[in-house]
């Protein structure tokens, strides 16, 4: 049975909230008239991963269990400029979280994402869903994890993907891939390492999305390291007229490294397209069968924002 078959949008009782648990407006992501998934109303609140603040972002009234996926944030990106596209990524039916995760990265102490924080995820998984006071209290399935990231981030999932302990992503000794780790959408990411691209040994089926008007993580760069995802499902979505920035919430956030490239399209439709077709294709390797006809055969037609290719 698909992951996904029974996943129909109906009122749900009224969630009895902790006092900390902020509720947000409801957020909606632009739909392309030919998905297969209408956007559902999201909730959000903070919570904590370990010792990263962390947002999460829920569809309101979905009912049964939800998976999670783990937004890997860009390289000195703070995790509040992640909101609107979380937001719609959840809409799609995932529980988004966006873990602040600061380390120190050689010399530099800053918002930079680590392998570490899939175990810890997981953690957080088990004690929400166990937890009364949670507004996700046994909805969480949470034995369903996917990826999410961005730039820096992006480059860790890939690492993740591949079952690997690589500096500088790597904090601790080892790393094992958790089973529960299904797959991973990645923006503004490639593997280049000093103009060399090894091959990516991925053990989870990883998909590209890469803004056309990238000035910092380039097409070419991200062309190059598709082709290096050795194993299973693959794809790469280009999003034409976006730039390194096209799924945060503002142009160049504060304390980033700025864009060189200006982004044509306009901050909301570049995230909506971008969670859409993360949601998509993650939904695609949970076994959503509507999501595997747009993502591979009839969304490239209908989006005239992207163009794709997919493997096999």
């Amino acid at each position: 049975m698909s992951r996904f078959s029974a996943l129909p949008l109906r009122a749900l009782s009224a969630l009895v909230l902790a006092a900390t648990v902020t509720v947000a407006a409801p957020s909606i992501a632009k739909a392309d008239p030919s998905s297969p998934i209408e956007p559902a109303a999201v909730s959000s609140y903070q919570s904590k991963i370990k010792n990263d603040g962390t947002g999460v972002h829920y569809p309101t009234n979905a009912v049964g269990e939800l998976p999670v996926a783990l937004l890997l944030q860009g390289g000195k990106v703070h995790r509040q400029y992640y909101s609107q596209y979380a937001a719609a990524v959840a809409s799609y039916g995932f529980i988004v979280v966006t873990p602040n995760h600061k380390r120190l990265n050689f010399f530099d102490h800053d918002y930079y994402t680590s392998t570490s924080q899939v175990a810890e995820t997981l953690s957080w998984m088990a004690a929400e869903n166990a937890s009364a006071a949670s507004p996700l209290h046994d909805r969480i399935d949470t034995d369903t994890m996917v990826l999410l990231g961005h730039s820096f981030g992006g480059a860790t999932g890939l690492s993740i993907a591949e079952d690997k302990c690589s500096i500088p992503f790597c904090t601790t000794l080892s790393f094992d891939l958790p089973s529960a780790v299904k797959a991973g959408s990645f923006y503004g990411t490639n593997n280049a390492i000093l103009g060399i691209y090894p091959t990516i040994d991925n053990q989870i089926p990883v998909q590209l999305v890469q803004g056309q008007s990238d000035g910092m993580a380039e097409p070419a760069q991200a062309e190059t390291s598709y082709t290096k995802i050795a194993n299973g499902h693959k794809q790469i979505v280009r999003v034409t007229g976006a730039n390194h920035y096209g799924i945060t919430d503002v142009q160049n956030p504060s304390g980033a490294e700025a864009e060189v490239n200006s982004q044509s399209l306009s901050q909301a439709t570049s995230i909506a397209v971008t969670a859409r077709w993360a949601a998509l294709w993650l939904r695609a390797q949970l076994g959503d069968t509507a999501a595997a006809t747009y993502v591979y055969s009839t969304g490239d037609a209908s989006d005239a924002a992207v163009t794709v290719t997919s493997a096999p």
